[in-house]
């Protein structure tokens, strides 16, 4: 990350906040720049992040499986990552909360 930028962490309810004022501080530039050694030495650390140790990469897709419709409430930035990722972003989404479901159960 460049000098004199900076991460700065908010509690959920000003973020809730921020968010109905229109309000981002996001800087989404200096965030795609990021190498992934910046990446992860900022989510190291991020006190939210502290002993989750999750390999997403194991997530697997379950076509046998029967799915229930729902609606879910979903950030708007994480829900563009995965409409962004082109068809079967659904599917992907329902892999990621599979493999974390698995590795909670452990």
């Amino acid at each position: 990350m460049e000098s004199g930028k900076r991460i700065v962490s908010y509690p959920s309810a000003e973020l809730k906040a921020m968010v109905e004022r229109g309000e981002s501080e996001t800087d989404w530039e200096a965030v795609k720049a990021m190498t992934d050694a910046e990446v992860e030495a900022a989510i190291a650390s991020d006190p939210d992040e502290a002993g989750r140790e999750i390999d997403w990469s194991k997530a697997v897709f379950h076509p046998e499986s029967r799915k229930k419709p729902m609606t879910i409430r979903l950030d708007a930035d994480v829900l563009a990552f995965f409409q962004g990722q082109g068809r079967g972003y659904q599917t992907r989404i329902n892999a990621v909360l599979r493999a974390y479901m698995e590795h909670a159960r452990k």
